[in-house]
């Protein structure tokens, strides 16, 4: 009985799954078996279950890649979003690419780099080969370039940089990519770049059976010359697929295209590629002179390490001479090489038999298709020998549109009978409606059934200047810079708006302008500052003078100083070599000399009190002569007078004579003794 698991995912296929036939279905499949393809829109993990070893919930069908279908899912155990890589059912018994599926995780496993795409988890489950990555949320570079054209050079160069520091992480560990294209590269919604699917990836100095068999891996238009001949691939490979990543970031396009993979491995080969700038005149010459270095057809010619190139590329970002960049590495196409010759028999890739009861005829098929392109495109030397007809026949010379009106070059082409599209893009050479550029370019010679490209101009490229007043001037020099405008400041002080805050920008927020438009943008320095000078011990008058030459308002206080003369500088507020802004006041004290005190009165005191409350003024006493009182008045020992009356203010240090009561001695009685006759006897 014919069953399929799993469950429709919004925006993934809106047809039903054929019905069964008696066509063979690989078990716990939901691949259609006419095709070889998932059904669209399916969920098809375990027989009956959309969880991975108990742990990974897959939720919908993300890519399909050549051998494995990613998913979006849930790790319920973390908690967090994660990718799931699960192997093709169809392969899942092929030793090889279990064996090749198996070296993914564990190469890819050990790079950690923010370039990188991490990888969390291995493992298998009900016959399912899967591996667990970080979910990067954002787009693939070769969405941005479908949806949105060429890049501008500087982000160009900047994705590529970013390219080239994972490819030297994975080189640091003995891996090269083998598969560097724009469907795995992924542009996250903040604008940094992760590189994905290391999945061909291989060990340089491995000797295994796997790395020798010389199969063609990887995607025909970003195969590097080496490659297409079914020759080894080291990082100089790496560094060939992202020259024509960059190539194609510039242009819009890659250098080779052609109807078959085979077609574009031998032009990969043998044919020129001409510079970037031929198509896209924005691109400066230091670009083109890296892009030419990276698709150089001899690896020695190249950059020899991802270092090396990234170094070149972060030095055109800078403004730096480029390594590459020399007088001839810019103009000069890359030579073609000689035609491969076929490599012997036994580098072909042998898949590996399955037994035979449960071979199937697509995995004959399959590795019948792989084995034939290999042959095909290690025998592309023999084209030459086997062909014996005219190759242009039924080709016509593309004519040279640039510069007509849109309805003469329908006309032109209509004559040739030769189909076309149409696209606008700006241009700052030709005006609004006309050729601005073709694809391909004049004199190459196409094929009458393919279509062409008429770019028609739109205008020059203009850009809405932001607004950007009131705004800090970082925040508003990274938004103009965003809008690729040129950005001057002139500074002016401001009393009013604090320093760094943008006053005014020419030309105006709103105008359109083409990219490189100088915007003037003139920010606040804040309020005009000043730096204070010492003015101690100047006169009043000449440090007012000098305070007004200097542009600041000034108070004047007074205050006594015990040291500094009246009428001179005791000090200034702010304080001496402050840094002010000019609009500030500043007080300047001037002394009003010694502070005066009070005379206490002393009328009462005595003695000793009088001599206390004096020293603590400060002032001196002394003793006049003394007032006599009567001995019962009571005032004998105070005093009575003082030479400075009480309130007086004089300096500190003045002396302050006082009487002081005083009781007279009593008078002196003298008693007078009459003198005494003495009679001496006869």
């Amino acid at each position: 009985m014919c069953r399929f698991f799993g469950q429709r995912v919004a925006g993934y296929g809106q047809r039903s799954p054929p019905p069964c036939r008696s066509h063979h279905i690989y078990p716990g499949s939901l691949y259609n078996p006419g095709t070889g393809h998932p059904y669209p829109g399916v969920l098809m993990p375990d027989m009956n279950t959309t969880v991975l070893a108990e742990r990974y919930r897959l939720t919908n069908h993300l890519a399909r890649g050549g051998m494995a279908d990613v998913y979006a899912a849930v790790d319920e155990v973390l908690g967090r979003k994660v990718a799931v890589k699960m192997l093709h059912a169809n392969y899942a018994t092929d030793a090889a690419f279990i064996q090749r599926f198996r070296r993914e995780a564990q190469a890819a496993a050990n790079l950690t780099h923010p370039n990188i795409v991490s990888i969390y988890d291995t493992g298998k489950d009900g016959g399912h080969y899967y591996i667990v990555m970080e979910l990067v949320e954002g787009k693939t570079l070769r969405d941005v370039l479908r949806s949105d054209g060429p890049l501008l050079p500087r982000r160009a160069a900047e994705i590529a940089s970013e390219v080239a520091a994972a490819l030297s992480v994975a080189a640091r560990g003995g891996l090269a990519h083998r598969d560097v294209k724009p469907g795995n590269i992924l542009l996250t919604e903040t604008g940094s770049v992760k590189v994905t699917d290391f999945g061909i990836a291989r060990a340089w100095d491995d000797s295994e059976e796997l790395t020798r068999t010389g199969a063609v891996i990887g995607t025909a238009t970003y195969f590097s010359p080496e490659q297409a001949q079914g020759q080894p691939a080291d990082g100089r490979s790496d560094l060939y697929a992202l020259g024509v990543v960059l190539f194609e970031m510039l242009t819009g396009r890659p250098p080779f295209s052609g109807e078959t993979p085979v077609s574009v491995a031998y032009q990969h080969v043998s044919e020129a590629v001409s510079v970037p700038s031929n198509s896209n005149p924005d691109v400066p010459p230091e670009l083109d002179a890296i892009v030419m270095r990276a698709l150089q057809k001899n690896p020695t010619s190249r950059y020899q390490t991802a270092e090396e190139m990234r170094g070149d590329l972060l030095r055109f970002l800078g403004g730096l001479p480029v390594g590459a960049a020399d007088p001839e590495a810019a103009t000069r196409v890359v030579a073609a090489t000689p035609p491969p010759t076929v490599p012997p028999a036994e580098t072909y890739r042998q898949m590996t038999p399955l037994p035979p009861e449960r071979r199937t005829p697509w995995s004959v098929i399959i590795g019948s298709l792989l084995l034939l392109a290999v042959v095909v495109v290690a025998g592309i030397s023999l084209v030459d020998g086997l062909t014996s007809t005219d190759p242009n026949a039924g080709l016509v010379e593309m004519p040279n549109l640039l510069g007509s009106t849109e309805a003469q070059a329908i006309d032109e082409l209509q004559e040739l009978d030769l189909r076309f599209e149409l696209s606008d893009r700006p241009s700052d050479e030709f005006a609004e409606g006309i050729v601005s550029t073709t694809e391909p370019a004049a004199g190459v010679l196409v094929d009458s059934q393919d279509r062409v490209l008429l770019v028609i101009s739109s205008g020059a490229e203009t850009f809405t200047v932001p607004i950007v007043e009131g705004r800090d001037v970082e925040a508003a020099q990274l938004a103009l810079a965003d809008a690729d405008f040129i950005v001057r400041l002139e500074s002016v002080t401001d009393d009013e708006i604090v320093a760094g805050q943008v006053i005014s920008q020419n030309p105006p927020a709103g105008t359109n302008h083409p990219p490189g438009t100088e915007v003037v943008l003139v920010v606040s320095a804040g309020p005009e500052q000043v730096v204070l000078s010492e003015y101690t011990g100047f006169t009043a008058i000449d440090a007012l003078a000098a305070l007004s030459n200097l542009g600041v308002q000034t108070v004047l206080e007074k205050e006594f100083h015990p040291t500094i003369p009246d009428g001179e500088v005791i000090r200034t507020d702010p304080p001496a070599l402050s840094i002010i802004p000019k609009s500030q006041v500043v007080k300047l004290i001037v002394s009003l000399g010694i502070e005066p005190v009070a005379v206490p009165s002393l009328i009462g005191n005595t003695q000793a009190e009088a001599q206390n409350a004096l020293t603590a003024l400060g002032l001196s006493i002394a003793f006049g002569d003394p007032i006599e009182v009567g001995a019962d008045s009571g005032q004998e020992g105070l005093v009575l007078a003082q030479s400075t009356p009480a309130t007086v203010l004089v300096e500190p240090g003045t002396t302050i004579t006082v009487q002081i009561g005083e009781v007279p001695p009593p008078p002196t009685t003298t008693t007078t003794v009459p003198p005494t006759t003495t009679t001496t006897a006869p």
